[in-house]
């Protein structure tokens, strides 16, 4: 019985997995668009989890609500990876600049490596156009 759990679970998964890459390949095409289904589906998830909250444990207002989320996004590591994200976290205990200004240097790294190679790679061509010329002197 359990393996044929497993068996539906899996085959369920594998179909919403298939059928979730072939949407967002089709949405992905028109970026406004996708933006506003993916704002009104949040707005309708949490629509849904407060009118359930409101009918089931009408007791739980503003300040019980604040505190049992901050308990929850403390003991799950949440709160600050969602307030502040993690790569600002990292680039300051690392004490390394901001993110967009290391950007800008890593781009310019990128264009001098790449010019170096284009001078590398026109250095090859003379060389083999003058390798072809003595070879047709011959």
């Amino acid at each position: 019985m359990v393996s044929y759990k497993k068996n539906i679970f899996k085959r369920v998964y594998t179909f919403f997995d298939k059928v979730e890459d072939k949407v967002r390949a089709h949405l992905s095409r028109s970026p406004i668009f996708y933006a506003f289904i993916g704002a009104f589906s949040i707005l309708i998830l949490w629509k849904g989890i407060w009118e359930t909250l409101d009918r089931f444990l009408p007791w739980l207002t503003g300040p019980y609500l604040i505190l049992i989320s901050i308990v929850i996004l403390l003991l799950t590591g949440l709160f600050v990876s969602s307030f502040i994200g993690d790569a600002v976290i990292i680039s300051g205990l690392k004490k390394e600049k901001k993110i967009t200004e290391r950007e800008i240097e890593e781009i310019e790294k990128e264009s001098q490596t790449l010019e170096h190679i284009e001078e590398q790679l026109k250095n090859i061509e003379a060389e083999l156009h003058i390798q072809n010329e003595q070879k047709l002197d011959k």
